[in-house]
């Protein structure tokens, strides 16, 4: 449909419709300062209380992961330290036998020292996984652009 100019008057002169109020300008117009500021107090405690949720939430999982890595150095030192028993055995019996039983210290040494790296990089690899809290840091970032003023709050 095109405009059509009534009783001589140019097309782009005609009376707009009134803008619509939105919801929330509705709701703005009938209640009261208290009440919103009410809303807003209530809207900012909540969520307050799902930040520190989520933030205990990933504490937790942090922890869980950093025991474990903890663990796995803690059975690399265990093993590192019997790596270091064997092989001064080892040595021992080498020089006072010069060969043959001081090898079967040598390959029980060997062997821990296996078992220390393994331990070790198994623990490395659980640190390197550890993340911290990034849910709550991006999160708790959002909230200085949650209290600005929108379009819809103009």
């Amino acid at each position: 449909m095109t405009d059509v100019p009534r009783h001589g008057m140019p097309a782009s002169t005609h009376a707009q419709p009134a803008d619509v109020p939105t919801p929330s300008e509705q709701q703005a117009a009938t209640t009261s300062l208290g009440g919103l500021l009410a809303e807003v107090s209530r809207d900012i405690s909540t969520l307050m209380r799902q930040e520190v949720e989520l933030a205990k939430a990933e504490l937790k999982q942090t922890a869980k992961q950093t025991g474990k890595g903890a663990g796995f150095y803690g059975g690399a030192g265990v093993a590192g330290i019997f790596t270091l028993l064997f092989l001064s055995i080892a040595l021992w019996w080498a020089l006072g036998y010069l060969m043959g039983n001081a090898w079967s210290a040598v390959i029980v040494a060997v062997l821990w020292g296996i078992v220390a790296a393994v331990l070790y990089f198994t623990g490395k690899k659980e640190f390197d996984e550890v993340e911290g809290m990034p849910q709550t840091v991006d999160s708790v970032k959002q909230i200085p652009d949650a209290l600005k003023r929108n379009e819809e709050n103009r």
